[in-house]
Parts: structure tokens; sequence; C-alpha cells
């Protein structure tokens, strides 16, 4: 009798473990367990009447050569995701600040109205606060659409639109199936890992390699936090968002030198869950998708990588960062 008393309670001890040990590795919704490559500051933003904070990096070259870049992350990603582009950039004497936009990575997660317009603003009075008067913007994936955005509302202070990869080189709303924040919300409660892996995996990169689980690891280790309905709410926001607030039609309208380097095999689809393979195939071809959007913007020039997918600078970080540095 004392026995099986004894082994249950071993075996309740060892389950109490490794419940223990997977709570452990559960990530905050602000990726407090996520270590950045540079230290991280805090910017101070108050809408909606809510007080939040905007987590940035500010690399500072041993040897300045007095320009400065900006990086606009994904929508799927952090700051954490630049850190080959960061050091070729600083080693060539480049400030580089690097913000967590909010809603995103180490930022706050707030109930808002997201707007591009709203990012871009609180990203230029962050170059204000750091007394940066001017700077090239490099934007990836959604970061590309902020960027754009950016560049039509302050042109004096864009020295060089920079397009990786950017979504929104098609109108979502012509052909993906509309559905409410509320219907997306419920289909983020639904994300795993292994969503996560699937999605990168048949989207992003033309080859997985095992490196490639670390950005699985981020963006998988928030869904088992006790605030994961939180982030999957805003994720869902930021989604209308995308979906919602189109530049695509505003690209003639861009002055500034612009720059797309864009991976030939990315098919990404914003709402790509939503569509049948055969439109699947149609749409997101980005093989042509950069050709017309550099045809659409005065004087663009068009940088394309073969056999590479939706992220150069983690896929071919050597190829890519030569090419960024030729183009600064």
């Amino acid at each position: 009798m004392f026995k099986r008393i004894a082994v249950a309670f071993i075996l309740l001890w060892s389950t109490s473990q490794v419940l223990f040990a997977q709570k452990a590795d559960t990530l905050s919704i602000t990726l407090d367990g996520v270590k950045y490559p540079y230290p991280v500051s805090y910017y101070p933003i108050h809408t909606e009447g809510q007080d939040l904070r905007m987590a940035y990096m500010d690399i500072a070259p041993a040897r300045p050569n007095g320009r400065t870049v900006m990086l606009f992350h994904g929508k799927n990603f952090g700051g954490y995701y630049w850190t080959s582009v960061i050091k070729s950039l600083s080693s060539r004497g480049f400030r580089v600040l690097v913000p967590d936009q909010i809603g995103f990575g180490k930022s706050s997660k707030p109930f808002i109205h997201y707007s591009f317009h709203q990012m871009a603003r609180w990203s230029k009075a962050l170059l204000d606060t750091l007394k940066i008067s001017k700077a090239s913007v490099l934007g990836h994936s959604m970061g590309g659409m902020l960027a754009t955005r950016f560049a039509l509302m302050y042109p004096e202070t864009t020295e060089k639109l920079l397009l990786e990869n950017p979504i929104g080189l098609e109108d979502y709303r012509r052909f993906i199936p509309y559905a409410t924040t509320e219907e997306h919300y419920r289909t983020e409660l639904r994300t795993t890992a292994e969503s996560i892996r699937k999605y990168y995996q048949s989207s992003y990169f033309t080859y997985w390699k095992a490196e490639y689980e670390e950005l699985v690891r981020i963006a998988g280790g928030v869904t088992t936090s006790a605030d994961f309905p939180r982030w999957a709410r805003v994720a869902a926001m930021t989604y209308t968002m995308i979906y919602e607030q189109p530049v695509v039609y505003e690209f003639y309208n861009v002055r500034v030198p612009t720059v797309l380097f864009i991976g030939k095999e990315d098919k990404t689809i914003v709402g790509k869950a939503l569509l049948s393979p055969d439109q699947q195939a149609i749409y997101g071809q980005y093989k042509l998708l950069g050709k017309q959007t550099a045809a659409k913007i005065p004087g663009a020039k068009l940088i394309e990588f073969d056999a590479c997918g939706h992220i150069p600078h983690i896929e071919i970080p050597a190829e890519f960062n030569v090419a960024l540095l030729g183009s600064l």
C-alpha cells in the first residue's frame, strides 16, 4: 500500500517537473526571455488613454560615417532577426536604429486602432528624440509597407527607401475573402509552433535549415503563454491593418531614391489559407511582383536573388548584405 503511494507520489512529482520545465520555456508576449543582439531601450508613447512602451535598439558604430539606417521588421518578427544586417551596417560606419513597432516584439501589445500612419509617426518621433534628422529606411515584409508609408509621409527625412520582399505589392482585398478581426482572432488562437513551422517552410524559405528553428522557437513560444489570447487579438488587429490599408496604389507618389531587394522564390500571400491551391498559384509571385513594383516607383532600382525566398537577409545573408551596402 505504502509502496503504491510512494510510486504515485514520484510519478506526480515527475509530471509536475515536466510541466514546470514546459512552463519555464514559455515566452512572454513581450519576449522577456528572448535575448536581443544589442541593448534594448524603451520609448514612451501615450495613445488612446494608454501608456505604452516601444522597444528599440540604437547601435553606434566604432567609426561613424554620419549616416543612419532604420530597420522595420515584418509582422511575424521583431528586432532579434536583424543581427547580421546590424553587424554589416555597423562595420561600415552606419548608426543603426531598430524599433519593435507597438504590437510586436518587446513592445507593448495594446488593444488600439492599428495604423501604418500612426506607426510611421511614432518612428519619426523616435528619430526626433534621438536627434536624427535623416535616415535610410529598410523595411522587410510588413515593414516594407510601413517603410513606404514613412517615405510618403516624411520624404525630407528619408534618405533612401529600401524594401526587402515587402508585402502589399498587390491589393489583397481584390482576391482574399473578407473576414472580421474577430474571425481572425479565433484563427490566431489555434496557432501552434508546428503550424508556424509549416507556414515558414511553405512560404518563407526555399530550403529548410536547422538554424531557422530559432525563429519558430520565438514565434511558437508565445503560444503557451497565459497572455497568448492578448497576443492573438493584437495579431488579428494588425492583420486587419494590412488588409485594409494598402500602399500599392501610392508607389507612384514615392519621391525618394528606392531600391527593392527581392527573393524571387517568395510566395507570401497575406491570408493565403483563405485561398484554394489554384488561387494560391496565381498570387504572391514575387518574381513578377518585384518587376511590376519597380516600374511603379519613379527611378527605383531592382535587385533580385535567385533561389531565395521571403527573407534574403537570413537565407542568403552575405549576398544580401553586399547588395545592401552597395545600395547605400
